[in-house]
């Protein structure tokens, strides 16, 4: 081996371990969420299917996989593993706030039986949000950026068929037609207050017996709407922080 090869190697492993370390940095901090009521608990107490093997997660946890980068309030590589296992064992996953369509696009891919239906404004409608005076402002405006798209991921894709867009309000959504319809549900919609609150009262509504409701951006009071819903709901549903994400989770019982 020459100098050079053997000088490129050892700054190729030299980067790796930096990366590995702050990787694991961002990580643990999104553990950390001062001042929180939520147990946390690392994903594979929590489903027999997280169970780890000698070699790490078993084959059956593989899932389609498209990296989160530079996305706007995307989901993180082990975040979207684990929703889009969860998936896998739901007939009907709704999601509120589609943004790309990726996540949508990756459960669908994850679970080729599933059907989803999935609500965000459409950018013609940007202004038509019921956002109530006391709602963070900067989180309206991230709201409203995210729902930049007509068109998303999923479109043109084999996948496409069984995936319901839903274009509006989410607030003025009416959930009757679709109560206990659902075995996932992810509510990672408009993060402001009211927004939260109406979100997470439909999807409670909505889930089947047995399914999983999952929350995100859990990460304290720097989003606000989110902490403080969660928080309150938390006194009276058993609810779990998923260690290493900033995922809260409720799997309501089957009977």
């Amino acid at each position: 081996m020459t100098l050079l090869a053997i000088l490129a190697a050892l700054l190729a492993a030299a980067f790796f371990g930096l990366w590995r370390t702050a990787d694991r940095k961002v990580m643990a901090a999104k553990g950390k969420v001062p001042g929180s009521p939520i147990p946390q608990r690392p994903i594979q107490e929590i489903d027999p299917l997280f169970a780890l093997t000698r070699f790490g997660p078993s084959r059956d946890t593989e899932v389609a996989h498209i990296a989160q980068v530079h996305v706007e309030g995307g989901i993180s590589d082990l975040e979207s593993w684990i929703l889009c296992n969860l998936a896998k064992s739901a007939r009907r996953i709704f999601e509120f706030g589609t943004a790309t369509g990726k996540t949508t696009y990756l459960m669908a891919r994850s679970a080729p039986e599933a059907r989803i239906t999935t609500i965000t404004l459409h950018p013609d409608d940007l202004d038509s949000g019921r956002h109530e005076k006391t709602d963070d402002k900067a989180l309206q405006t991230s709201a409203r950026r995210e729902s930049a798209f007509a068109d998303f991921l999923y479109s043109g894709t084999d996948a496409a068929p069984r995936i319901e867009q839903l274009f509006g309000d989410s607030k003025a959504f009416d959930e009757t037609a679709y109560l206990e319809a659902f075995d996932l549900i992810f509510v990672d919609g408009a993060h402001t207050e009211s927004y939260v609150r109406s979100d997470t009262q439909k999807a409670l509504a909505m889930l089947a017996p047995g399914g999983w409701l999952v929350w995100h951006d859990y990460v304290g009071p720097r989003v606000p709407g989110v902490f403080k819903v969660l928080n309150a709901l938390s006194r009276t549903l058993p609810l779990v922080r998923i260690k290493g994400t900033t995922f809260v989770a409720h799997h309501k019982p089957a009977g």
